[in-house]
């Protein structure tokens, strides 16, 4: 099982520099003395070290050989996406969500120490602003924790243009399973049904005992955290009760574990929205559909890109946005803020009049039931 934890795996600054005045100097490694700087000499090097440590031929390089035959996108950019999209029947869209995906709801990365979220926990002298989300400060002291999630909670909160349209794969019949690192619960508040949601990082929507382990829902919870109160469990009397977010080094959701074994192998689409792609494990799963599984990152900067390095051992994780892989490239980065990709996605593919008019149906909802 594994748990949550920052990682530096994928970064931004995946072009390496290749010196022309150094040219490999080999005789008898099996390198040729003639290999030239470029491509050429990555694939070469690619290929020697490939042999020389024994990486098997994968799945993965079978679908590389097969896919090299013919295009998976028409185009690199959004209109080879709505291409794909309409001309191949898309029914088993994976979604994946981060903190961007709630930025126009108002809601800041609570992750973020540099997020106004903790300007009203100096008074606490933390060690450092994640000490809020490490279980062993939490056992020691809970209040800076029950302080933050007051501003956390979903209250008067509307879920985003991105939110909806996420629901509206669902009513198409085309998302196989949203993945989200979001424990603002704004994809239940936009009408996403339960069995389609994986919230990875946990939710607030529950939430344990630490000593007895006895359940508790957002209402009750609820009442205690916006009174300013640390809720205590009525059962055993003696333990707190901590919503079912995920801490870091806790262990993520079982229901995380066993869904992406089935979903990611079988998905036709992978869209990511609004993540940084520095958590793991979550980060990863962008590596776990297959080759022939276009991807889709609608985010305001690249992130998870390819590490060239990593190329050269046979391992290929991450995005690659290398226009010269047009030819069998699958990775589409659309720059901007999430609503706004959603937007102009669902205009592309002819549901702009759809989302708009969801959108604006749910928020009248919403407000109605506020009266």
């Amino acid at each position: 099982m594994e748990k949550l934890h920052e990682d530096k795996k994928f970064t931004n600054d995946s072009e390496v520099r290749d010196d022309g005045d150094k040219q490999p100097s080999t005789s008898s490694n099996g390198l040729n003395n003639n290999v030239s700087d470029g491509d050429g000499a990555l694939e070469k090097i690619t290929k020697y070290l490939s042999q020389k440590l024994q990486l098997s031929t994968t799945d993965e390089d079978d679908d590389k050989i097969e896919i090299s035959k013919g295009k998976i996108l028409s185009e690199l950019n959004i209109d080879g996406i709505v291409n794909y999209i309409n001309d191949n029947g898309c029914k088993k869209i994976i979604t994946m969500a981060g903190a961007g995906i709630s930025t126009a709801a108002g809601i800041p990365d609570f992750r973020s120490p540099s997020s106004g979220l903790y300007h009203n926990l100096q008074k606490y002298n933390l060690p450092h602003p994640q000490a809020i989300f490490e279980l062993d400060f939490f056992k020691q002291n809970p209040e800076p924790f029950f302080v933050l999630a007051k501003q956390l909670l979903p209250e008067g909160f509307k879920p985003t243009i991105s939110h909806y349209f996420i629901r509206l794969l669902w009513e198409k019949g085309l998302l196989l399973r949203h993945y989200t690192q979001n424990i603002d619960m704004l994809e239940r508040v936009a009408g996403l049904p339960n069995e389609k949601l994986v919230e990875a990082h946990g939710t607030f929507h529950t939430g344990k005992c630490l000593e007895c382990r006895a359940s508790y829902d957002l209402p009750w919870m609820k009442k205690k955290i916006v009174k300013g109160t640390i809720p205590k469990c009525e059962k055993c009397l003696e333990g707190v009760v901590k919503p079912d977010i995920v801490f870091f080094g806790e262990m993520l959701p079982d229901r995380f574990h066993s869904l992406i074994e089935h979903d990611f192998p079988q998905a036709d689409l992978l869209i990511i929205m609004g993540s940084s792609l520095v958590v793991q494990p979550f980060a990863s799963l962008i590596d776990r559909v297959s080759f022939k599984c276009p991807r889709l990152l609608i985010n305001n900067e690249k992130v998870g890109m390819q590490d060239r390095l990593l190329r050269l051992i046979g391992l290929h994780q991450g995005f690659d946005f290398d226009p010269k892989n047009r030819d069998i490239g699958r990775d589409v980065a659309l720059i901007d803020d999430c609503d706004t990709g959603c937007q102009l996605l669902s205009q592309k593919l002819g549901w702009g009049e759809e989302l708009k008019t969801l959108v604006e149906n749910e928020y009248k909802r919403l407000d109605d039931e506020k009266l």
